[in-house]
């Protein structure tokens, strides 16, 4: 965490509290259901603009995991890993019978 907070008081593009939120925004996302977060990919989502991108805040974490020590990105890795996880999971087949 003390890292955490030292890049975002150094960095230009980072403010403090950056990687908290996008963790938290990110993690929210993706638990979203599937018919969600396909309208999002088809059509985007209006509340993005004032409650931030998901998308946005991935690379952003991805960003942060480059600008870190490896023992504290591989910290931080760990944590948006099980978001990824969830984010590659497979679709479920659209009817019910599994067709």
């Amino acid at each position: 965490m003390s890292e955490i907070i030292r890049l975002e008081r150094t960095r230009n593009y980072l403010q403090p509290g950056d990687v908290s939120a996008a963790v938290s925004l990110w993690k929210n996302y993706v638990h979203q259901p599937a018919r969600d977060l396909w309208h999002d990919y088809e059509w985007g989502n209006v509340h993005w603009y004032c409650c931030g991108n998901p998308l946005e805040a991935r690379a952003l974490l991805g960003a942060v995991m480059q600008a870190l020590s490896p023992r504290s990105a591989r910290e931080l890795r760990k944590i948006v890993s099980r978001s990824d996880a969830v984010w590659n999971l497979p679709s479920p087949p659209y009817d019910a019978d599994g067709r």
